[in-house]
């Protein structure tokens, strides 16, 4: 196709589809049928739009999709599932922090390190049993500059970085629910409590030392400790 058909493809998709082209992220409220007509545009994208600087961000079909599609099939006939993307990546302005000097000692010269916090993903969703499910996940990268000298007198210069993601997720339980704690323990990887308040929450979390290789490993392991909180109620009964 030409670009010309390209773009005006492009002007025809769904509005928060063009928001992930041109702006690779998007807020937004909606109910189901918001979020299946919104699917149903970005499954078209790849057979009416070739041109590079149009693609989808990275994460789109094969993580967003998928978790909105699951959490959508657990909404109530009025439940809404509230979305924040942001799938431009670690590298923008505005995610990295302050630079900071490190001590060292001979033969390093100097050394310092910054951290990239990047928040990629929110999602809040009002269930048919009357709790709400919220997830946060955050990806935190370290980065390290190293100067040092070696027995020659030469100066080399090394960057150093790990990457590490946090799962984050809250189910606000129905005012009338009891919680209970799960006959078995959740995976060593995932760590589970309840929280005493007006309504009463579940939260679990995780901590990965090592990102997901793909697509398919990140929703799974989105969704495994989203399903935890739904252990800790006597229904039992995780999301799809």
């Amino acid at each position: 196709m030409f670009w010309r058909d390209q773009k005006a493809a492009l002007a025809g998709f769904h509005p928060l589809h063009q928001a992930l082209v041109h702006e690779r992220g998007f807020a937004a409220t909606q109910p189901a049928q918001g979020w299946t007509a919104l699917i149903d545009s970005l499954y078209r994208h790849a057979g009416l739009v070739k041109r590079g600087k149009w693609a989808l961000p990275a994460r789109t079909l094969d993580v967003l999709v998928p978790l909105i599609i699951e959490i959508c099939s657990d909404l109530g006939p009025k439940g809404t599932l509230a979305v924040t993307a942001d799938l431009r990546g670690r590298d923008v302005p505005g995610k990295t922090g302050p630079e900071r000097k490190l001590a060292v000692r001979p033969p390093i010269r100097s050394a310092s390190e910054a951290w990239v916090v990047d928040p990629w993903l929110r999602l809040r969703g009002e269930l048919r049993d009357g709790s709400i499910l919220e997830i946060l996940v955050v990806d935190r990268e370290r980065k390290r500059k190293i100067t040092k000298r070696n027995p020659r007198g030469k100066t080399k210069w090394k960057r150093k970085s790990k990457v590490v993601q946090t799962i984050r997720v809250r189910r606000r339980l129905p005012v009338d629910a009891v919680s209970r704690v799960p006959a078995t323990p959740p995976p060593p990887w995932i760590g589970a409590f309840v929280r005493e308040g007006e309504r009463r929450s579940i939260l679990a979390a995780a901590k990965l030392t090592r990102m997901p290789a793909s697509g398919q490993e990140q929703v799974d392991r989105i969704l495994s400790v989203a399903t935890e909180p739904f252990r800790w109620t006597s229904e039992n009964r995780g999301i799809a």
